[in-house]
């Protein structure tokens, strides 16, 4: 059978970073094909260069045996290609109809929205998914998983036979996943072709004809699903057994049970991301949440810190129940929080001074604001934590990556948190300044401090953690507190 789609000696540059490299890829008529691997594999980049989002790449792209250079999303559909990808582009407070014909919804001859027959159409598609949903319905009122599945109409209406799915069960429950699998293998059997890239390794078994592993900008291996095991795929996606262990690959756990538990999580859910998840946090330990893009770390860490209301569940401060209703709460209790996106916390306008005391201003001033007092308390944190370059007025945009996270850690040392929340610490910076983060973050453990790390990768969580939760769908996955660990382990956990 021939291919419908082709990629042939791919390669895709980003300035002066390989994102790509000499990329073979097909996909045939009526068939699901997984794409997995690790972040930064080179998987979206593959699947936008085909969905026309990326268009400088070198190489060849075929469909149906004939050349093609999409220059567009647009380009794309008219080429029968559509894309789902993991962040939906629905508009909330339209109707499912509306969302399903956003910008081509059908007119009257006078040139008005034929309301009547957009509703009617509508709800043929959507009944075409074995689905049953009012087209008049809001659609922000709707499950994710069914918002999930109108975006997917939307990508039929269009008349695409190539469909991209990025990571499509990552918020959904299980029975949105078989009502989701149900509908992927209808649209199989009447010969469309289906894309499906995930990180849930489970879920691309389960749905998949074949499967392709992404490593290091490089596609490793395709091969048939029933030749494959859960354990093959991690093994081909983190190289294991060709280069052998790695610094970040391994470690060595050393969680104590008799540290004090500082803060308790007991089966919290948010009602949606966060599913009866429980953790316990001590007062000099290190404690790695690990789990994929949308698992629910970024909804923990949100909620621990007073951003997320939670439905159900409690969380406890030093055995005391406790409820963060705001940030300000959280910060009252002792809870400290830097988050995955710095910009979220710091004024890159501002010099590194302002940026550091902003959150002891209270304490320091009573009346009168005392820029000598912020300064000397900054130049403390810079000659500690190596920022440079070392001045307190330069302004915070100007610094690097890495030293902008400092600021950001420094910004809870002059008076130490009982727990200190990181959001992707390390992520996007260079090893350097990565490794001065990680001496950081062990000083404050050292110091008694219950330090809780959110990460997807899976190295950060093994050179920091002294223990590690697995979060997967919103749920603990697995637990991890003493003895030897490998990154093997996170994946198949997770």
């Amino acid at each position: 059978m021939p291919p419908l789609l082709e990629l042939e000696h791919v390669s895709k540059h980003f300035g002066g970073v390989m994102a790509l490299r000499d990329v073979d890829f097909t996909l045939l008529p009526g068939e699901i094909h997984g794409l997995v691997g690790e972040n930064g594999a080179g998987k979206s980049t593959t699947m936008k260069i085909i969905a026309g989002v990326h268009t400088d790449f070198d190489g060849v792209m075929k469909i149906r045996g004939k050349e093609v250079r999409l220059r567009s999303a647009r380009d794309a559909l008219s080429n029968s290609i559509g894309m789902v990808h993991q962040e939906l582009s629905i508009v909330p407070d339209l109707t499912v109809a509306e969302n399903v014909f956003l910008g081509n919804q059908p007119l009257t001859p006078l040139g008005t929205v034929d309301w009547s027959r957009m509703n009617r159409e509508a709800k043929r598609l959507i009944a075409s998914l074995g689905l049953e949903i009012d087209p008049t319905t809001t659609m922000g009122t709707l499950p994710v998983g069914l918002q999930q599945l109108v975006e997917l109409s939307r990508v039929l209406f269009s008349g695409a036979q190539i469909i991209i799915l990025d990571e499509p069960t990552s918020a959904l429950s299980p029975p949105e996943v078989k009502q989701l699998f149900a509908v992927l293998r209808r649209l199989r059997s009447e010969g469309r072709s289906i894309v499906f890239i995930s990180h849930f390794l489970d879920d691309v078994l389960a749905i998949s004809d074949r499967v392709t592993v992404f490593r290091n900008g490089q596609k490793v291996t395709t091969a048939d699903t029933k030749t494959l095991s859960k354990d093959d795929v991690i093994s081909h996606m983190i190289g294991r057994g060709s280069k052998g262990m790695h610094m970040g690959e391994e470690a060595e756990l050393r969680g104590d049970d008799a540290k004090p538990v500082v803060l308790s999580v007991d089966g919290v859910s948010d009602g949606r991301s966060l599913r009866d998840f429980s953790i316990d946090l001590r007062a000099g330990e290190i404690t790695g949440v690990y789990g994929f893009m949308g698992s629910g770390q970024i909804e923990l860490s949100r909620a621990l810190f007073g951003k997320l209301p939670l439905r159900r569940g409690t969380i406890s401060l030093d055995g005391k129940p406790v409820r963060l209703r705001s940030t300000a709460a959280a910060r009252a209790k002792g809870i400290a929080f830097v988050p995955e996106n710095r910009r979220m916390m710091l004024f890159r306008q501002e010099p590194v001074y302002k940026n550091v005391s902003i959150s002891i201003l209270d304490r320091i001033h009573r009346l009168f604001v005392k820029p000598q007092v912020e300064r000397k308390i900054t130049e403390g944190h810079i000659k500690d934590l190596q920022i440079r370059p070392p001045r307190t007025g330069i302004a915070l945009g100007s610094l690097s990556g890495g030293n902008q996270q400092k600021v950001a850690l420094a910004k809870w040392l002059t008076h130490l948190p009982k727990v200190l929340i990181l959001s992707e610490p390390t992520r996007g910076m260079d090893v350097g300044a990565k490794e001065d983060v990680i001496r950081i973050v062990k000083s404050l453990r050292d110091r008694g401090v219950a330090v809780l790390v959110l990460s997807t990768e899976p190295e950060t969580i093994l050179t920091l953690a002294d223990r590690v939760t697995v979060i997967s769908k919103g749920m603990v996955a697995k637990r991890f507190s003493t003895g030897h660990i490998e990154k093997a382990d996170l994946l198949a956990a997770a």
